[in-house]
């Protein structure tokens, strides 16, 4: 292991000898500088660990030195423990507003100050340590990014590319079944329908993750969007679904902020077509719509349900991709619903979190930033 470097910086020759040897006798390797300028060269040939720097001296004071050494990027984080027979408060308040790390009166105590320099060497070894693993973790978060970036783009030219024979499938199977019927029998008709709709369940998954590769994908297309108008294109896409449950959605006035409009149609698709699905059978789902205007700088919306409701320790689940509380099958689906506001939700730099109760119904909660916004 090499010996940590330590600079004393001193115009007194017998205060450089006592230092040195008594550092020496610790193990540490020792540089001696009679004044300010020598010392500044002597950190450009090789960066000490540490510098014990005096204040009073000739040419250029230790004050000036200390300026020096932090206003240059190579040296700014090198220790300096200032040295210094000047007992005034002043005089350690300035030495500590300049940089230096410690300070140490004359005449020195040589426990105090072995204790004081092994201590800035620790310090600056864990510094050291932490920078090194910041460095890391962050190129490892650029390799994360890139390898999700990657991920999507797969995922997305997977699922692309798989949409068109699973509609082929879906259609040939519906032909062969209306063509074939009475070749078919009870349990060939039945064979065909379970094609069928296992086709169709892929094409829904395969859908879905279209739609979440392309919540990072598309280009930014922010503008002014009324969420009237996007809440009514969300219920013309779930008209079938609110005409099957009888669905009684409400709402209040809702606001335009700056947003994706495709992307917050989706949002409001699926948190509301989530409140009309996951109910009990003899339940007509009520839901209720609302946004609030949180200080000046987001806006609070909320879709509440009268649905079966999520137990609490599934509220961090259900937003993960291919995540699907329900194990019963009475809930079909892909798992990627949630995900996508989610995704939808951060992109627009909100964030989205749920109220529930089991049996009483969820509320879903989601902010989108008020900067732009134009309250209707």
């Amino acid at each position: 292991m090499l010996k940590q470097d330590i600079l004393i910086v001193d115009d007194t020759p017998d205060n450089l000898r006592v230092l040195s040897s008594l550092l020496a006798s610790q193990g540490y390797l020792v540089r001696k500088a009679l004044n300010g300028p020598l010392a500044l060269q002597a950190c450009q040939k090789q960066l000490p660990d540490l510098i014990l720097l005096d204040i009073m001296m000739p040419e250029m004071d230790g004050y000036e030195v200390c300026n020096h050494l932090k206003s240059d990027p190579t040296t700014q984080n090198i220790p300096v423990i200032f040295i210094s027979a000047l007992d005034n408060p002043f005089d350690k308040v300035k030495a500590f507003n300049i940089g230096g790390a410690d300070y140490i009166t004359k005449p020195v105590q040589a426990e105090e100050a072995i204790a004081r320099v092994s201590h800035q060497l620790t310090i600056a070894e864990q510094q050291r340590q932490l920078a090194e693993q910041n460095a890391q973790l962050q190129q490892l978060n650029q390799k994360l990014k890139r390898s999700n970036a990657d991920l999507e783009q797969f995922a997305y030219h997977v699922a692309h590319d798989l949409r068109s024979p699973i509609q082929s499938i879906i259609l040939f199977a519906e032909l062969a079944e209306d063509r074939f019927e009475d070749c078919l029998g009870t349990k060939g008709r039945d064979y065909m329908e379970g094609i069928i709709n296992s086709g169709l369940r892929m094409k829904d998954t395969i859908d879905n993750l279209l739609t979440y590769s392309r919540v990072e994908l598309s280009k930014n297309n922010f503008q002014l969007t009324d969420c009237e108008q996007v809440l009514s294109e969300a219920l013309a896409n779930l008209a079938e679904e609110i005409r099957s449950s009888g669905a009684v959605i409400t709402h209040s006035n809702l606001p335009t902020p700056i947003a994706d409009r495709t992307q917050l149609v989706r949002l409001f698709q699926n948190l509301i077509g989530n409140g009309i699905k996951f109910r009990d059978t003899d339940i007509v789902p009520q839901i209720k719509i609302g946004a609030e205007l949180m200080g000046d700088r987001e806006w609070m919306f909320s879709i509440q349900d009268n649905g079966i409701g999520i137990a609490r320790e599934s509220f961090e689940r259900i937003f993960e991709i291919f995540e699907r509380l329900d194990t019963s099958k009475k809930y079909p689906g892909s798992g990627i619903g949630m995900a996508i506001c989610k995704k939808i939700v951060e992109r627009h730099g909100g964030k989205i979190w749920l109220e529930s109760e089991l049996g009483r119904g969820t509320t879903f909660y989601f902010t989108l930033p008020a900067q732009g916004s134009v309250n209707p």
